[in-house]
């Protein structure tokens, strides 16, 4: 498989919940829980931070964690990925992104995700909806693969499938190093502005993403609400 990078994106400001990232999660900042996690995993061979402010940076410094000073420009946090390889400060075969606002995405979930390596470039999972609520929330991204399980496209709307086969996107994706510099000549696309998916310019510009599904529940942290549930589930993650 290669040298394999993990890297945690970590923005200080979020439209719904700001600087949700020092927020405490039993007892701990919840950008913590994404580094321990990580850290976890016996796959990577290096997990990095990519952080956008000093407060970031202390914070990851303080709990023993490596953190990276990268662009507030960053659009996204494959954009800090890129920027980490077009400066050289990183070097890797594959690069994997773990969103820092999810505390509990197991070892499991990485092996699905780095499950077929060879001859792709892009990979990432997807979840069978069970909660009918799901579907048409614009907040759960949904997707659609063909018969191989490449993505045809991903969207926030319902999109055209078999309705008792309904797919969520789970935003974990591993790219080669090559992957991320064609990513990296990339301009946004109409189709990614309008859904506000990244993911969206890769297929728009003929990338294939390979898409492996899991039973894993990955549950995203975007409100003070979800901080709350996260806290009552704290004790069942740490006793698993």
């Amino acid at each position: 498989m290669g040298n394999t990078i993990c890297v945690i994106p970590a923005r200080l400001e979020a439209s719904r919940f700001p600087e949700k990232l020092l927020a405490l999660l039993g007892g701990k900042p919840l950008i913590q829980w994404a580094w321990e996690g990580a850290k976890n995993v016996s796959l990577f061979d290096q997990v990095v931070v990519a952080v956008d402010s000093k407060e970031l940076l202390d914070c990851v410094e303080n709990f023993g964690g490596e953190a990276i000073l990268t662009s507030k420009e960053c659009a996204s946090g494959t954009d800090r990925l890129v920027e980490l390889q077009q400066s050289r400060q990183l070097e890797g075969d594959i690069w994997v992104n773990w969103q820092g606002d999810e505390p509990f995405i197991t070892e499991a979930a990485i092996s699905s995700l780095l499950q077929s390596l060879s001859g792709g470039e892009i990979w990432t999972l997807k979840k069978k909806i069970t909660k009918e609520e799901e579907i048409a929330s614009p907040h759960v991204v949904k997707v659609v693969c063909d018969e191989r399980g490449r993505a045809l496209y991903f969207s926030r709307s319902c999109i055209p499938s078999d309705q008792k086969n309904i797919y969520k996107h789970i935003g974990l994706y591993a790219y080669t190093d090559s992957a991320l510099s064609k990513i990296a000549q990339l301009p946004p696309c109409a189709l990614e502005k309008q859904e506000r998916l990244e993911q969206l310019r890769f297929l728009y510009n003929g990338m294939q993403i390979q898409v492996h599904e899991t039973d894993q529940e990955i549950f995203g942290i975007d409100t003070k609400e979800e901080l709350a549930i996260a806290e009552r589930m704290c004790y069942n993650y740490m006793h698993l």
